[in-house]
């Protein structure tokens, strides 16, 4: 099964293919708030993904785009969780979860507070 760390907090899982990384932080409690469950309208499960992984996944499609447009400490490598399909060659992706987040919903799964 392929691996994804997630950093800052340097936790290292296991996931089948075909998951997403929002689907994957929340199967491991990692606080990834994910407002809109997975339905690709908020910016809450905004993800920094490495540099060097950025590159081998498919595209961000324009409505994905254009949400994280909204998103807190946009970088150019910026993706949403629940747009990232994890494959067998994205096995060692590294992803950093932003100290911050927009429409955080406090006390919700994944939140923080």
């Amino acid at each position: 099964m392929p691996r994804i760390t997630f950093l800052p907090m340097n936790k290292t899982v296991e996931v089948p293919a075909g998951t997403t990384l929002l689907e994957a932080a929340h199967a491991h409690d990692i606080a990834l708030e994910g407002a809109c469950e997975g339905s690709l309208a908020c910016s809450t499960c905004h993800v920094i993904v490495d540099q060097g992984w950025y590159g081998r996944m498919d595209p961000a499609q324009e409505d994905e785009e254009d949400l994280l447009d909204r998103a807190f400490g946009l970088t150019p490598t910026s993706r949403l969780g629940c747009q990232v399909a994890i494959t067998d060659q994205l096995d060692g992706l590294r992803v950093t979860i932003p100290e911050h987040s927009v429409n955080i919903r406090i006390g919700q799964k994944g939140g923080r507070s």
